[in-house]
């Protein structure tokens, strides 16, 4: 059952897309003493709110949004979890006071990539005197560290897969595109776009499958922030499936952002990876291009 309704004015919303971390966000708010209200974005939240006090909306009803806002005291929104449909402009419902940035949205929707789409609902909510906070913010602890995570460590061969997948993932996420690359044997096989890390460890296990890709050589998924990326929005983040698909994919091991990257249910997590014999470490991007660029001139 929901919890009744408090009298504040700068109550906690959580914007609820896919994946765990919506819920994640939510308990920790509560385990701090705030009743956060869940705005669940339909066909992509598929969590249990019921013992939230909660609304489910369409991507585009930013009305509707602003409506429970005013209604409930939010004074504060946290954006969490992926959103893998984009509206259409004709769905769009906007107040009469954001009419003005409609022509800014719908450029965004048809032109920009995942991280301006992000930018653009900020602003928007900012327009409204919002102010938007990261899950970071709420959940600090689900930032990945430096260094390995569990008991397993990147070899020699696993460092350079690293250092060829970060190279293509910043050069992804300065184009808006991605967040995330495999690397086998020293080469770029799998770049993150429109569908998620998910379905890309699902394709590199297919080429494994189809032989295009080495069953001798393992390999490393990379994830990293964009350059220049909002922290507030859409952090790259990894969980029990990503480490799943990863083993299905053969891989050695996973690489985040050191933080500015999610790691959920850490502990698990941990449990899984040390089973499975992967690695899961935390890097400093400019650290890794730094140390591959002293090993290049090294060889040379």
């Amino acid at each position: 059952m929901a919890r009744d309704r408090p009298e504040v004015s700068n109550r906690l919303a959580v914007i609820a897309g896919g994946g765990l971390l919506p819920h994640f966000v939510a308990e920790a708010a509560r385990a701090r003493g705030e009743n956060p209200y869940i705005f669940a974005l339909a066909r992509e939240s598929m969590q249990d709110w019921s013992d939230f006090d909660h609304r489910t909306v369409s991507v585009g009803d930013y009305a509707g949004i602003r409506r429970t806002i005013a209604e409930e005291g939010i004074g504060r929104v946290v954006l969490s979890g992926w959103v893998r449909r984009r509206p259409e402009w004709r769905d769009i419902r906007a107040p009469l006071r954001a009419i003005p940035l409609l022509p800014a949205v719908v450029r965004t929707l048809l032109r920009g990539g995942d991280d301006a789409v992000l930018r653009m609902v900020i602003r928007l909510l900012e327009a409204d005197g919002v102010r938007v906070v990261g899950a970071h913010e709420i959940v600090p602890d689900l930032l990945g560290a430096e260094g390995p995570l569990g008991n397993r460590s990147a070899d020699a061969k696993a460092r350079a897969d690293i250092a060829a997948a970060t190279a293509a993932t910043l050069v992804l996420g300065r184009l808006d595109i991605g967040q995330g690359c495999v690397a086998v044997g020293g080469r770029v096989v799998a770049l993150e776009g429109a569908e998620g890390t998910d379905l890309m460890l699902e394709r590199v296990a297919e080429l494994r499958r189809l032989g295009r890709i080495s069953t001798r050589r393992k390999g490393v998924l990379v994830k990293l922030c964009k350059p220049g990326q909002d922290m507030r929005a859409d952090l790259p983040s990894i969980g029990l499936d990503t480490l799943r698909r990863a083993v299905a994919a053969g891989l050695a091991g996973i690489a985040v952002e050191a933080g500015r990257s999610l790691v959920l249910e850490r502990e698990k997590l941990i449990a899984e990876a040390d089973a499975a014999g992967l690695f899961i470490v935390g890097i400093c991007p400019q650290r890794v291009m730094a140390d591959d660029g002293a090993s290049a001139a090294r060889d040379d």
